[in-house]
């Protein structure tokens, strides 16, 4: 192979003239190239059906097949790599140029041949197939890398399955009740994991929290966020809940809500030292009279659904939790009657876009709530999905979609 390739390229010669053969073969021997010889089309095309040729010298004008026939049907053989095919021919008229290229010619040799100009033609078919191998090496490896990253897409696919799974047993029960009122929760990420936590947790017999927790971002990173933010709200582990104290006796006592969202600013600063950042609605209730203690620290405005179908939203925004040391936090008062509600939604909800565009917003959640305010809690968060999916166009939201409902029936725990 010309340039000292340590493999010669094999070459077709083909022509009816026995003479003309032999002058082109020894040539391309002297070369290096390994020569192969066929007297016709017919032949040559029976050769090419079994063996492999880089490049194929071809007359035009043969008995039989002719060279313009062959390169039609060289071209409609199956075969891994591309042959460099070169037509001789006396022919010089822009028609049949045109002719020979539709058929599949790739270059055009006028004859009597010039040694010296078929030797610079093969040479550029030697640079056009080295250009082919390359991509088709890089194919090779490109596909063979893909072939990798699917795998480790696969590999990863399953753990983040495996992943939702655990997060979804951070709200293990959708449902609780405390004698003086219910909780309902529903937690529904808009990947495999995401980044919101919803909970609720029993401090005395007659005192409950309920909470809505939006991590910033989205995945992994969001999702172990949540997992370490749901031991630290745990009510199946008093002594880590950062909301609890142990008084004397053992009897828990309840930092005020402001308290618990300086107390997680402190921890996510001080001690995480985390890029991330999260909103919170937290309230404490009394289920005997119906009192409510909220922060509402950067989260969406809480709702209060009235029996008689009103709707009030409580709250002034305030600062996102673990965004600036220092932030102080204020509380909110509410009082619940009988057949009322707290609704803590995540801005899932008011910030889902119509197919146009534009948000659903709080009056668009107000709406929504008054449409399917004689729903129970369970079936009220389910309506909210659905709704949001018609409003949205599908169910792929961009964000995890949450909230907690808690229904206050008045009566005492005691």
């Amino acid at each position: 192979m010309i340039g000292g390739a340590p493999a010669a390229l094999r070459v077709l010669v083909v022509d009816d003239s026995k003479a003309q053969r032999k002058i082109l073969s020894l040539s391309l021997a002297r070369w290096g190239y390994d020569v192969v010889e066929a007297a016709s089309g017919d032949e040559a095309l029976a050769l090419c059906r079994v063996e492999t040729f880089d490049l194929v010298l071809s007359d035009w004008m043969m008995p039989g097949m002719t060279g313009l026939d062959f390169c039609r049907e060289f071209r409609s053989l199956p075969c891994d790599a591309y042959g460099y095919f070169i037509l001789l021919t006396s022919k010089s008229e822009k028609a049949e140029i045109a002719d020979g290229l539709h058929a599949g010619a790739d270059d055009f040799l006028t004859k009597p041949v010039s040694l010296d100009e078929l030797r610079a033609r093969l040479r550029a078919g030697e640079r056009i197939l080295g250009m082919q191998q390359e991509l088709v090496d890089k194919n090779r490896l490109v596909g063979s890398t893909l072939l990798e990253l699917q795998k480790l897409y696969d590999s990863l696919d399953r753990d983040l399955i495996e992943a939702r799974k655990l997060q979804q047993t951070l709200v293990r029960d959708k449902f609780r009740d405390f004698g003086g009122g219910t909780a309902s929760m529903l937690l529904r990420p808009s990947g495999h994991v995401g980044g919101d936590l919803v909970g609720c947790f029993e401090i005395s017999a007659s005192r409950i929290a309920v909470y809505s927790v939006d991590v910033s971002g989205h995945g992994v990173a969001s999702a172990m966020m949540t997992a370490r933010l749901s031991g630290l709200l745990s009510g199946g582990s008093p002594e880590q809940n950062l909301a609890l104290s142990l008084g004397k006796g053992g009897l828990r006592e309840a930092w005020p809500p402001e308290v618990v969202a300086s107390r997680l600013n402190r921890l996510m600063i001080e001690e995480l030292m985390v890029e991330q950042y999260f909103t919170m609605a937290y309230a404490e209730i009394d289920l005997e009279t119906g009192k409510v203690w909220l922060v509402q620290a950067g989260h969406p405005h809480p709702v209060i659904m009235r029996k008689s179908g009103k709707i009030d939203t409580v709250g002034a925004g305030g600062l996102p939790i673990g965004l600036i040391p220092g932030a102080s936090f204020e509380r909110v008062e509410a009082t619940l009657e009988p057949g009322d509600r707290l609704v803590l939604l995540s801005d899932g909800v008011t910030e889902c876009p119509d197919i146009a565009g534009f948000e659903l917003g709080e009056d668009g959640l107000e709406s929504m709530l008054r449409t399917n305010h004689t729903l129970d809690s369970p079936a009220l968060l389910e309506a909210i999905i659905a709704d949001l999916t018609q409003f949205h166009g599908n169910s792929d939201f961009p964000d995890d979609v949450s909230g907690v409902v808690f229904d206050f029936n008045g009566r005492s725990s005691a």
